[in-house]
């Protein structure tokens, strides 16, 4: 997919957002300002990913697997793409169907499966990671390289650090509720 011509309008929601932070709240919480970068970054994968006929819910799978085509398995995919089991377990079903994977037991562990690529779904990294080097260099286009530098290393500070509440958090028996299980629970 091309780049969109500089004299195409965002569409509704993204003037939205460009709008609210602009006019509305151009002091507002940092964690909206990275929300709102991340969603037209992903979007802008998006579009490009599905002229290929992969959602982004795969991007992230096939990312992981490029890097490490061992033989994970679905708890080790979830834990490193940030997702939950069940989750995980209906993208495998799909892109296997799709002949990106396979999925095998070993060891006569007749429950856990290791998840491989196929051919055809390490074929794809020459194909797609491009798409994600583009989307990348349209969202930095114009800031200087200094800049970027300094923005990447503020947000691995910013991870890192957020990554240590969780911990803390983990460690005194805070734990996340399940979408599923809200309904379930009295506020």
């Amino acid at each position: 997919m091309s780049p969109p011509k500089a004299a195409a309008r965002p569409d509704p929601s993204t003037e939205a957002i460009l709008a609210h932070w602009r006019d509305a709240v151009p002091d507002d919480r940092l964690a909206h300002l990275v929300r709102d970068a991340a969603r037209g970054l992903t979007r802008g994968l998006q579009f490009r990913l599905s002229e290929h006929g992969i959602s982004f819910g795969h991007w992230a799978f096939l990312r992981i697997l490029w890097n490490r085509d061992e033989g994970l398995t679905q708890r080790q995919l979830s834990i490193e793409a940030g997702l939950m089991e069940p989750t995980t377990h209906s993208a495998l079903l799909k892109m296997e169907a799709l002949g990106l994977i396979e999925r095998r037991r070993q060891g006569g562990n007749k429950k856990r499966y290791h998840v491989y690529l196929t051919d055809k779904g390490r074929a794809l990294q020459d194909v797609l990671v491009p798409l994600a080097e583009d989307i990348n260099r349209i969202a930095v286009e114009g800031i200087p390289d200094e800049e970027v530098e300094t923005t990447r290393r503020t947000l691995l500070a910013m991870i890192r650090n957020l990554a240590e509440d969780e911990a803390q958090a983990l460690e005194a028996g805070m734990r996340i509720t399940a979408t599923r299980d809200l309904a379930l629970k009295k506020v």
